[in-house]
């Protein structure tokens, strides 16, 4: 039987043109079988202290991995979160950790069986996958960004999520008057028949008066939906917020695991619940949130914002997972993105392209992630 030889924990820093050019950090993982065949995931810790902590716990799981059948995706992925009761129970760095190992077994295992990963999982349950661009707001000129947003849509991509109060200099999410003008430029300069969806960043901050007064602005204007609002937890600020207007509210994309799905949907407060396969406990999951989705009536929407690994495994996840509607392309591709995998996951007159190949249908550049590492 082929089984697990070696599981490394590679931890890398790379530029990402999309957040202002800044260094963001994750914990790949590389997983060989006795056979010599490799799978590869990815912990979405994005700061190099958390990165480095996410390593560590990747290599202090790596003995209940090795010598497994890598096709028993499901109970390796048990037997990590039974390993990590202390220090990991329903949240924390171990669900990364995890993340990282789990996506790395689905791929090595569609390559041991010559089947995708979408296959895998049972297959597509939709011809079509919309995509749109996932971005943030960066300029002073809020023309400018209208424009910038506007031809990355005239691609194709079928609308665009913006993020407030990032780096830069947009300033937005923090006066209404300014926030307004920016919808309305962007909504103009894309033309009917783009999405646009608000994303609030841990800059910004708003009491629930605030938050209803915006969110009643926006979908007068037709904003898809709004994406933490008030934070990641804030259960009876959500309650009052989903009370008072009918724009749909997104968040969840910090949630650690299914478990912490469950409790927020149950709160009847979200509509689209972000999952993170890079964090939400890989692929396996990813899986199990989205069904509870599925079977809530809620959209699931992969936070597809980090290297191809992760890309592609929210590739296959989207197509095969019926709470998925669309998936989001940052739309300026880095080395992370573009030089890191042979096929880059990319859409067709704004529709994802499907996947192809075994596993998750990529071949990683090792040269790349040797120059990238954040430990030599």
């Amino acid at each position: 039987m082929v089984t697990v030889e070696r599981v490394e924990a590679i931890p890398v820093s790379y530029r990402e043109p999309t957040d202002h050019n800044r260094f963001r950090s994750v914990c790949l993982v590389k997983i060989t079988d006795t056979d010599g065949r490799t799978g590869w995931g990815e912990g979405c810790a994005y700061f190099p202290e958390a990165t480095l902590a996410t390593a560590r716990i990747v290599e202090g799981m790596a003995p209940l991995v090795v010598g497994q059948n890598p096709l028993q995706t499901e109970a390796i992925w048990h037997r990590l979160k039974d390993h990590s009761w202390w220090y990991g129970t329903g949240a924390g760095i171990a669900s990364i950790a995890i993340s990282g190992i789990d996506i790395a077994l689905w791929d090595l295992k569609g390559k041991q069986l010559g089947a995708s990963v979408l296959d895998l999982l049972g297959g597509p349950v939709r011809d079509a996958l919309p995509a749109i661009a996932s971005l943030h707001g960066t300029h002073e000129s809020i023309d400018a960004m209208a424009e910038e947003i506007a031809a990355h849509t005239a691609t194709g991509l079928q609308g665009a999520k913006v993020g407030f109060g990032k780096a830069g200099n947009a300033h937005l999410g923090f006066d209404e008057a300014r926030d307004l003008a920016f919808v309305e430029a962007v909504q103009a300069a894309m033309g009917p028949g783009k999405d646009l969806m608000i994303d609030l960043g841990v800059r910004n901050f708003w009491d629930v008066p605030t938050a209803i007064r915006r969110a009643r602005a926006f979908e007068e204007r037709g904003v898809a939906w709004l994406e933490e609002p008030l934070g990641h937890d804030d259960p009876a600020g959500y309650a009052a917020l989903r009370a008072a207007t009918g724009i749909r509210i997104a968040y969840g994309e910090r949630e650690w695991n299914a478990r912490g799905v469950q409790r927020i949907v149950e709160t009847g407060t979200v509509d689209v619940v972000g999952l993170d396969p890079g964090r939400v406990e890989g692929i396996t999951g990813f899986r199990k949130a989205a069904e509870i989705c599925a079977l809530n009536r809620r959209q699931a929407n992969a936070h597809n914002f980090s290297t191809a690994i992760v890309g592609a495994a929210s590739q296959a996840l989207s197509f095969a997972c019926p709470a998925c509607h669309v998936l989001e392309l940052q739309p300026v591709y880095g080395p992370a993105q573009k030089d890191l995998v042979d096929r880059p996951v990319w859409h067709t007159k704004g529709y994802v392209n499907r996947p192809d190949g075994p596993g998750l249908g990529i071949e990683i550049d090792e040269d790349l992630v040797a120059s990238a590492r954040l430990d030599r």
